[in-house]
């Protein structure tokens, strides 16, 4: 296959993909028997589309192949009679309807047929733990690897909560639909997760040859800003939604031409997206005015606009920075938190603080694979002047780092902290 051709093939598909998957659950009503068909359809999509082109709708095409691929089967299976009569005649006039034209597609209120398939990946049958990690295997089109990244866990485990999840839903008959006003607080909490972990992998990829992901930001932003309509009085969906715009107005500051991560203190601040900082700021004060008690979403894009606000690395408030990592820790301990927080108190109080909070983390089991910990503890070595010893944690960081540009950024960090302790042995 030609490699431009499968590059585009596979951006499509990561892109495409939970649309398709959702189509094909309103139909066939089996998350694991959908994602089968969209798999099979893009199979047939890697063997034509190379020799015929690639359709002017490729998500109308893979859906179409899909579904047709579920008639066939049906028909097909003897024991399928009773289902086929059933599934058929939608199928069948699908199959014979041309390709959908997306404008022309009028959304419901909730939005569209992949936050349906949120809600029913984070239905209450499921324990937290794999409503998460089913949504981010659906709607994010993250590998088992880089789900196990966001959770500090195995790579086995979360392949094992994926196949118990979708065998759950099926043999639950869990409906594809919307729950009731009085089901959404129950399954808020693990949607709300979902779309900030799929952001956060999109933000900063944990894998690949791309720092950021930008197809994975926008669906979770797209899917945020629906929650503040279907839940307006709810103050964290605005909260996240304020979190991934502040955060996402720094894209174009974030990498250099090459690709590799530009730190925010080095960042082009003219750069970043003063229309997404208003949008996020906005979107902040309605979650406060909102009169509840701020969450942890809400916390966290304060947070962000403490460094939206500052003209300047130096004009950060870096000690309100500090509280608000405190309430965090509060709501939702956990060590990535603390972690933040160590770096917030290094910032307003000095390096030796940092470092004396970074201690106990090191210890912790769930960060041995986070290459973050070193990365931090090697800038705050490089801060109080020792440069051999932030060398060997730069070097230890590029060894766990996943993606490409954060490993090359590491090893030259490594080798400039060499280099000054070479001048100055």
């Amino acid at each position: 296959m030609p490699g431009d051709v499968g590059r585009t093939i596979d951006a499509i598909w990561r892109i495409e993909s939970a649309r398709v998957v959702a189509g094909l659950v309103r139909v066939v009503h089996d998350i694991g028997y959908a994602e089968d068909l969209a798999q099979d359809a893009l199979v047939i999509a890697l063997e034509k589309w190379p020799r015929e082109g690639v359709p002017d709708n490729p998500g109308a095409w893979l859906t179409k192949v899909a579904r047709n691929l579920a008639v066939d089967k049906v028909r097909r299976e003897q024991k399928g009679r009773e289902k086929y009569a059933v599934l058929a005649p939608e199928l069948d006039e699908q199959r014979r309807a041309a390709t959908p034209d997306p404008e022309s597609v009028v959304e419901d209120p909730v939005g569209d047929d992949v936050l349906r398939l949120v809600f029913v990946a984070c239905h209450p049958v499921l324990a937290r733990d794999a409503q998460v990690a089913l949504t981010l295997r659906m709607l994010g089109g993250l590998s088992t690897e880089e789900i196990a990244r966001a959770f500090l866990v195995p790579s086995a485990t979360v392949g094992q909560r994926v196949s118990r999840a979708k065998r759950t839903l099926s043999e639950a008959r869990v409906p594809f639909e919307v729950p009731s006003a009085q089901e959404l607080p129950d399954r808020l909490a693990a949607v709300l997760e979902v779309l900030y972990l799929i952001f956060n992998e999109g933000y900063s990829a944990s894998s690949g040859d791309r720092l950021i992901r930008d197809d994975l930001c926008g669906e979770a932003m797209r899917q945020a800003r629906v929650l503040t309509a279907l839940l307006p009085r709810e103050p964290e969906p605005y909260g996240l939604v304020a979190l991934m715009e502040i955060q996402a107005s720094r894209f174009a500051a974030r990498t250099d031409r090459h690709g590799d991560p530009v730190l925010l203190d080095d960042q082009d601040r003219t750069r970043w997206d003063r229309t997404l900082i208003r949008h996020g700021l906005r979107a902040l004060d309605r979650a406060v005015t909102l009169g509840r008690p701020l969450g942890p979403y809400t916390l966290q894009a304060a947070i962000a606009a403490c460094h939206a606000r500052a003209a300047t690395p130096e004009e950060t408030d870096w000690e309100r920075i500090v509280a608000l990592y405190d309430g965090l820790a509060v709501l939702n301990p956990s060590p990535v938190v603390e972690l933040n927080r160590a770096v917030a108190v290094s910032r307003a109080y000095g390096p030796a603080e940092g470092l004396t909070l970074l201690e106990p983390l090191r210890r912790d089991p769930r960060l041995k694979a986070y290459h973050l910990l070193p990365s931090v503890r090697a800038d705050l070595l490089v801060r109080l002047g020792r440069d051999d010893e932030a060398a060997a944690e730069f070097e230890a960081a590029a060894a766990l780092a996943g993606n490409t540009h954060d490993r090359r950024a590491l090893l030259e960090l490594a080798a400039a902290a060499q280099e000054r302790t070479a001048r100055l042995g």
